[in-house]
Parts: C-alpha cells; sequence; structure tokens
C-alpha cells in the first residue's frame, strides 16, 4: 500500500484515539505526512517487515514497531529498524533498475495487464 495513504490513515486514526505504528521503507514521505510514530526499514519498498522468508527477522521488526507503543514519548518520533536487506547493499543501485534487454519483455508485460484490466471493467 501507498506510504502516503497509510500514514494519512494512521493520522486519521491517531485523531479518534486509536494509536498506531507505521512500518516503512519511503522516510521522507511518512516523516512529512507527520505520523506519531514511525519504523523506518532501509529496505526496498514492498519490504517493511523484512526479507521474504526471513522469520526471525520479520518478527524482531514487527516486535521494534510495537515496542514503540511503549518507548515513542514524543509526536513523530522514528526509529531506524537495525538491518540491512543483505550483506550485499548494491541493491541499491539496481533497484527498480530496467535494462535494455528488458525493456521490450517489461513493455509487453505492462500492456498486457493493462487489457486485461480493462476487460475486467468493462465486464
Amino acid at each position: 500500500m501507498c506510504h502516503q495513504t497509510v500514514s494519512l490513515v494512521a493520522r486519521h486514526l491517531e485523531t479518534a484515539g486509536i494509536p498506531t505504528v507505521v512500518l516503512g521503507s519511503a522516510r521522507d514521505i511518512v516523516e512529512h505526512c507527520g505520523v506519531p510514530r514511525f519504523l523506518f526499514v532501509d529496505f526496498p519498498l514492498g519490504n517493511p517487515c523484512g526479507r521474504p522468508w526471513d522469520e526471525q527477522m520479520q518478527r524482531s521488526i514487527v516486535t521494534s514497531a510495537l515496542g514503540l507503543f511503549e518507548q515513542a514519548q514524543e509526536p513523530r518520533t522514528t526509529t531506524q529498524a537495525p538491518f540491512q536487506f543483505n550483506d550485499d547493499e548494491s541493491w541499491r543501485r539496481r533497484y527498480m533498475q530496467v535494462r535494455a534487454e528488458d525493456a521490450a519483455g517489461l513493455a509487453r508485460r505492462g500492456a498486457e495487464l493493462r487489457r486485461r484490466r480493462a476487460q475486467s471493467k468493462s465486464g
């Protein structure tokens, strides 16, 4: 889900008296929205709870997020999870990179997805 949407929903819930913690990877967006408690996970988008299939890391991240309920003493508290996505941080350079040899295939898949969506909307 979109970081901005989650952040705005969290702020709305907080005004209704429901405490929230946001887990996310887009620090600039979440902090700009001003959520009360934010656990920043410096991972590729789509992985806010940890590496896929790494249950121990995921449990630790969720436990840290829940700990913010007790630890946060002031509004707009941001804590950074103490993990790396992997030992090789080169994912940062490659993340969302489209190589020339992949462009045509990605364009075909995108066109097919748009066609299926349009077809499902038309019923």
